[in-house]
């Protein structure tokens, strides 16, 4: 598609045109954690393709509805704490800067996937759990040089790619994440791997979606994101806990509630309500999972969404 406008036209009238605007469609992801690959041929490939992507929804008349951009890897900061100094590493930086650039003309957000569990899994006795479980309630940390405070490592985290696009003259751009998730299960050297762990952070991180809550330094633009893993993938290699990020087993069974209260066998609700009692459950019923009109959580796996 970098080589050739005709031939990223021809995937967008094969792939998208024909079910727009019947599916809601908000966005093409362009590889995954391109910029911190180590062929570099494929990374000075990604900003042209997108390019190419881009024009051929021009020119079909869909670009007002569906943006191009490319979901990145942490690593593509060198310094991500505090927030306020976040900045790009020196590999990156000469892409990134047209990376942003077409980002900002097209008006597309920065995808970024941010995982706090990897920070507390490999510094448990320093990191603090409620922190990386984005509890609401933990007194959290304050950047001493923008002195903003931060509850929750995530927002955290996406605040630092905003402030390291900002360096390089891009701080207009928003910065959603595109992945985030929490395992329910891990090796022996994997702390923290629990399901009791992944049903807090993931039902805190809905608890702030649904007060349409932005980050401390974008706090009236409630961050969007994408929830990882609506199934467990079973058959998926590396530790376990790289199996194990779902809501639900690859059969349908739940592997804990975190909101989603089975009704059916094809039909789920969403209650975010701390009693039973208070529970006002949402009606609108999709593939198994309630749609979520007020909310920006997506669950990403088997192209499933929850909006």
């Amino acid at each position: 598609m970098a080589a050739s406008p005709g031939q990223a036209l021809q995937w967008v009238t094969a792939s998208l045109r024909p079910y727009f605007p019947a599916t809601r469609v908000t966005g093409i992801a362009v590889g995954n954690e391109v910029l911190t690959d180590v062929d570099e041929a494929l990374k000075a490939s990604l900003v042209p393709a997108m390019r190419n992507l881009h024009a051929a929804l021009a020119q079909l008349g869909m670009d007002g509805y569906v943006h191009v951009s490319t979901a990145n890897s942490l690593a593509v900061l060198a310094t991500s704490y505090p927030p306020s100094q976040g900045t790009f590493t020196a590999e990156v930086a000469p892409l990134m800067a047209q990376f942003l650039k077409f980002l900002a003309d097209t008006n597309a957000p920065f995808w970024i996937n941010a995982y706090p569990y990897f920070a507390y899994k490999d510094d448990p006795t320093r990191v603090s759990l409620d922190y990386a479980l984005s509890d609401p309630f933990h007194v959290g940390a304050v950047d001493p040089y923008s002195r903003l405070q931060y509850t929750s490592m995530l927002y955290a985290q996406v605040d630092a790619v905003t402030f390291a696009a900002a360096r390089l003259g891009y701080g207009g751009v928003p910065v959603y994440v595109s992945e985030t998730g929490w395992p329910s299960k891990g090796d022996t050297d994997e702390v923290g791997a629990s399901v009791e762990n992944a049903r807090a952070y993931n039902r805190n991180l809905l608890l702030r979606q649904a007060a349409n809550e932005g980050t401390p330094l974008r706090p009236r633009q409630r961050l969007e994101v994408y929830l990882f893993a609506l199934f467990n993938e079973d058959m998926k290699p590396g530790p376990t806990s790289e199996r194990n990020y779902g809501l639900y087993q690859p059969d349908g069974r739940m592997v804990y509630n975190v909101g989603l209260v089975q009704q059916s066998t094809s039909a789920a609700s969403l209650s975010l309500a701390t009693s039973p009692a208070t529970r006002t459950d949402m009606k609108e019923n999709f593939g198994g999972l309630c749609l979520l009109s007020s909310m920006a959580i997506l669950l990403i796996s088997q192209a499933f969404l929850l909006r």
